[in-house]
């Protein structure tokens, strides 16, 4: 190249240099092209846009904004919620006061391991709400007492087109009402849809010290408009789809829940339990629900979160039937509890006594209304006591090969001493429900939870006094010092009761044993249940030892031959004449079959 060639290269590049330089367009000019760019883009999807400059909201198809989750918080006494501008939704909710079972805050709503948010069928494309970025339009807040405020994250298509989720909480409560808001998004939502479906899943952290305990206790709760109260199993997973409406859906673990209610209904829901054994959560609960939609320029959803724990008469007082989610029993172990042992607990908790304390004090009012009970079924004892000599006396003379013989004669002299065999075993019964109704009561008693006594640290849970670590059959990997206790006390009565009824044969040992399958089947159940359990054994020591100290057997001997010699005591009564009917029949039966 020569040097003149080399000169003129030169000067044109310093040329094209130079025109880029001055030629370059300013900022202005590159923002009009860029939002140039954008109308063009949203026209083809359909979207009205208007100046940059006049929107301050996010805009979904504004790509050139680089979007970052943001936390609100919003608290009050109970609760502190975190609310994120990703999905416009619930981040997490901590129950102040409240801790888990290592020491950690007790959070519901747990971060990202939620889905919360409103599939909408745009006429351009399907958009999830849980992943779209919300702007705030409000800042966090405190409230107390009988305040309460406001804020909303919004969720901008264009200025006069988006959806406001607004949250609103009030002082000292568990509730956290919450708004959606619709405007302008009739012309962006497809004019077919006639619904849309609310989405929300959760991975629900184990709060509890008994994981096995607590997933048996963790399901989907659901109130039907209709009134009734359902739930999916606690131990197998499922799936229910309901076509009638629902007014409320309850993420439930063993003493908190998330509840979602509607201030109307949700027409339809599809509702599911899902257990995984190799997770670290506890189980994982989901609802796709629907909700009605109407093409409106302006629409308004109102619903309500409830965050909080499964304390029977807090839920009660939040209304709509959210109580039903303490299982207290069916029919009538429902019933005792929550007009009788609930009422009666809440009147004892108001003197700040220690709940082992308590449980004592109850436990002695029961066995005094069962008192008369008791007393009944300890004479029905004594009268079949007095009878035995001469129960053994016919059973020598008859001998045992012929049992319905047997049976005849010893009918016979009921009849004649006026005794009812199953007397003793009426009372026993009509103590049945009581019982059954305490032993669902203190498992689902909230008051219980994480409250020491003696050696306990936690009446809601079992006491692990021994542990080891593999799992052992029918025992665990631990041994409970309060159901050890409550099955010593109950071998111990068992004992007591063989030698006050007189009971031989193989129905004096099964006594002893049902308390050792009771030892296994109650290890890992809650130590103020085998509390109660071990109370009522040693109150009824101490009653049927007062009752012998007042119980003549002698008395009764003597009444019993008095009844003898009666004119009414050869009449049968109609309980009788249907015993001997049967007896008669047995007998034509064991002839036939001889035959």
């Amino acid at each position: 190249m020569d040097r003149n060639t080399f000169t003129g290269m030169f000067m044109i590049a310093a040329i094209l240099l130079a025109w880029g330089y001055f030629m370059k367009p300013n900022e202005a000019e590159v923002k009009q092209y860029q939002h140039q760019t954008d109308s063009i883009k949203n026209a083809k999807a359909g979207i009205k846009t208007t100046p940059a400059a006049a929107n301050k909201s996010v805009n979904l198809a504004d790509t050139s904004t680089v979007q970052q989750q943001q936390f609100i918080t919003v608290e009050n006494e109970l609760i502190k919620v975190i609310l994120s501008t990703k999905g416009g939704r619930v981040y997490s909710t901590e129950i102040k006061g409240q801790k888990s079972y290592d020491g950690k805050p007790v959070v519901l709503f747990n971060g990202d391991d939620n889905r919360f948010g409103f599939k909408l069928p745009l006429n351009s494309k399907n958009v999830n709400t849980n992943d779209e970025f919300f702007q705030p339009v409000g800042s966090s807040f405190s409230v107390a007492g009988k305040d309460s405020s406001s804020v909303t994250l919004r969720l901008a298509f264009s200025p006069t087109q988006y959806i406001d989720y607004v949250y609103s909480l009030k002082g000292n409560s568990y509730l956290l009402n919450y708004a959606v808001k619709m405007v302008g998004m009739n012309q962006l939502i497809s004019p077919n849809a006639k619904a849309l479906n609310l989405e929300w899943k959760s991975d629900l952290i184990q709060q509890e010290k008994d994981k096995k305990s607590e997933q048996g206790y963790t399901t989907v709760y659901f109130k039907k408009d209709a009134g009734d109260v359902d739930y999916l199993s606690e131990t197998k997973d499922k799936e229910v789809k309901n076509e009638e409406p629902v007014k409320w859906i309850s993420f439930k673990q063993h003493f908190f829940s998330t509840v979602l209610i509607a201030k109307d209904k949700f027409p339809g829901s599809t509702l599911n339990t899902e257990t995984d054994l190799t997770k670290s959560y506890l189980k994982r609960l989901s609802a796709d629900l629907t909700i009605p939609y109407q093409s409106k320029p302006t629409d308004e959803l109102n619903f309500t979160f409830y965050f909080g724990p499964n304390q029977y008469n807090t839920l009660k007082n939040v209304g709509n039937d959210l109580q039903r989610q303490v299982n207290l029993g069916w029919g009538p172990l429902g019933w005792i509890n929550r007009w009788a042992v609930i009422p009666l607990f809440n009147f004892l908790d108001n003197f700040n006594m220690s709940y082992g304390i308590i449980i004592l004090i109850l436990t002695i009012i029961l066995k005094l209304v069962l008192l008369p009970i008791t007393y009944s079924s300890y004479m029905s004892q004594a009268k079949m006591r007095v009878l035995k000599p001469e129960m053994d006396a016919i059973k020598e003379k008859v001998g045992e090969e012929d049992q319905t013989r047997l049976q005849q004669e010893y009918l016979k002299l009921y009849k004649q001493a006026g005794v009812n065999p199953l007397a003793g075993c009426i009372p026993l019964l009509l103590q049945m429900p009581i019982l059954l109704a305490f032993f669902r009561f203190f498992p689902a008693s909230f008051e219980l939870r994480q409250q020491s006594f003696l050696w306990v640290p936690d009446l809601s849970t079992y006491d692990s006094v021994i542990t080891w670590g593999t799992n052992i059959p029918f025992i665990g990997n631990h041994l409970s010092l309060m159901c050890l206790l409550m099955t010593i006390s109950t071998l111990i009565y068992t004992w007591m009761n063989n030698r006050i009824s007189g009971v031989t044969g193989q129905m004096k040992y099964i006594g002893y044993i049902m308390p050792i399958i009771f030892l296994g089947a109650l290890n890992s159940f809650p130590a103020g249940l085998n509390f109660y359990y071990f109370c009522a054994n040693i109150i009824t020591f101490a009653q049927q030892f007062i009752i012998r100290k007042f119980v003549n057997e002698d008395a009764i001997h003597a009444k019993i031959q008095e009844n003898k010699k009666r004119p009414s005591a050869g009449k049968k009564s109609k309980w009788q004449m249907r015993l001997e009917e049967m007896t008669k029949q047995q007998q034509a039966a064991q002839s036939k079959s001889k035959k």
